[in-house]
């Protein structure tokens, strides 16, 4: 891989809000893929992973889930956001930066712009139910 990707849930709407914030805001160089378009077993991501979090998959193909894939692809974008990801990543602020990518991820469907679709376990998604396994 010659730049990271970030793979999100394009089942979510409150995800897909959250990356276009990020593809307008956010001076990532990372490619931004939904989870249900990216080829998993290539980026080393499972399927289960990809449904319970944003994964980051570095250049050098380590990955990163939940609140420290945000915290690489902040620390990406460079500038202010590179301080706010550092922050990150450090104890303590990394583990309440996880308790609340936690709280966020596990009530997305009740946030703005989630849908009905985000309170589903990913094998009962529509999309998933529709779509071919490789």
């Amino acid at each position: 891989m010659t730049s990271p990707v970030l793979v999100y849930d394009g089942d979510c709407g409150f995800c897909t809000r959250s990356v276009q914030f990020i593809e307008r805001h956010v001076p990532s160089t990372a490619e931004i893929v939904a989870y249900q378009f990216a080829d998993l077993p290539a980026l080393g991501v499972s399927e289960e992973q990809a449904a319970h979090e944003v994964v980051w998959i570095a250049a050098d193909e380590r990955t990163y889930g939940g609140a420290q894939a945000v915290a690489m692809l902040l620390i990406d974008a460079g500038g202010a956001w590179r301080v706010l990801g550092a922050i990150g990543r450090l104890p303590p602020f990394r583990w309440v930066a996880h308790g609340l990518y936690r709280l966020i991820a596990n009530n997305r469907y009740r946030l703005p712009g989630g849908t009905p679709a985000c309170a589903l376990p990913a094998d009962q998604r529509p999309t998933n139910r529709t779509r071919p396994r490789s």
